[in-house]
């Protein structure tokens, strides 16, 4: 089976729709797909549910698709280097989920083991728990999760073999593993392809039986966050 495709578009071809629950790869901009993401924008699919860790930057990664207008509700822990994804959200023109970020974690990795839901302390007595089950372990309250199990999942790794075998660089690794493990269809933007066999065994991160597209993309624009301070007269 040739996992392998031309271009992020014609990996997107035929498995993108109107209204899907999408998880996206990445903490910040660090290891997202952005080729998979021009190619969703150029898709022109509408009232995504999108599952990320944060909606990236104005201009830049899923910041992209909020400028078009294409992402209906985010599921995410932290969402404070958007303007526009604020201005939308003030303005009720976006739906937000917020998660805690452990947690939003544990809902992917629990999709992608076939956990339905589970329990945890985190959010308990906040917003966050509010309209879900309660139950009491031990004498400590817990919230009940749902885990999630998006359509379709898009990922970023360095390197993958024609088998989908991946292996993640350093810290870019972050959510995508998770992402890749609790889609029911993964899609995986890498930097090198390399021929099955290649690969060592310690250097697979994630097996390809949870790959089902690779796309080449071997200069992807890896932009940087930067800290960026108010100056103080005296400072």
């Amino acid at each position: 089976m040739n996992k392998i495709y031309p271009s992020a578009a014609a990996a997107l071809d035929g498995i993108v729709a109107d209204a899907q629950l999408i998880a996206v790869g990445g903490f910040g901009l660090c290891g997202i797909p952005e080729a998979l993401i021009d190619a969703l924008r150029d898709s022109g699919v509408k009232d995504l549910t999108v599952i990320s860790n944060n909606a990236g930057v104005d201009g830049f990664g899923l910041g992209k698709l909020l400028e078009t207008r294409q992402i209906k509700k985010m599921i995410s822990s932290y969402v404070g280097e958007n303007k526009e994804f604020e201005r939308q959200y003030i303005a009720g023109e976006l739906q937000l989920e917020f998660t805690p970020q452990g947690t939003l974690a544990e809902k992917l990795r629990a999709g992608g083991a076939g956990i339905p839901a589970f329990f945890t302390k985190t959010g308990v007595g906040t917003v966050v728990a509010q309209d879900k089950e309660l139950r009491e372990f031990d004498g400590e309250t817990y919230v009940m999760e749902r885990s999630l199990v998006p359509e379709l999942a898009l990922v970023k790794a360095q390197r993958a073999d024609r088998s989908g075998n991946l292996q993640f660089r350093l810290t870019a690794r972050n959510f995508n593993p998770a992402v890749a493990m609790a889609g029911k269809i993964c899609v995986v933007e890498v930097e090198e392809i390399v021929e099955t066999g290649a690969l060592v065994p310690d250097q697979v991160h994630l097996p390809g039986i949870y790959v089902h597209r690779i796309v080449h993309n071997p200069k992807p624009e890896k932009r940087i966050e930067k800290r960026t301070i108010t100056e103080k007269p005296g400072v």
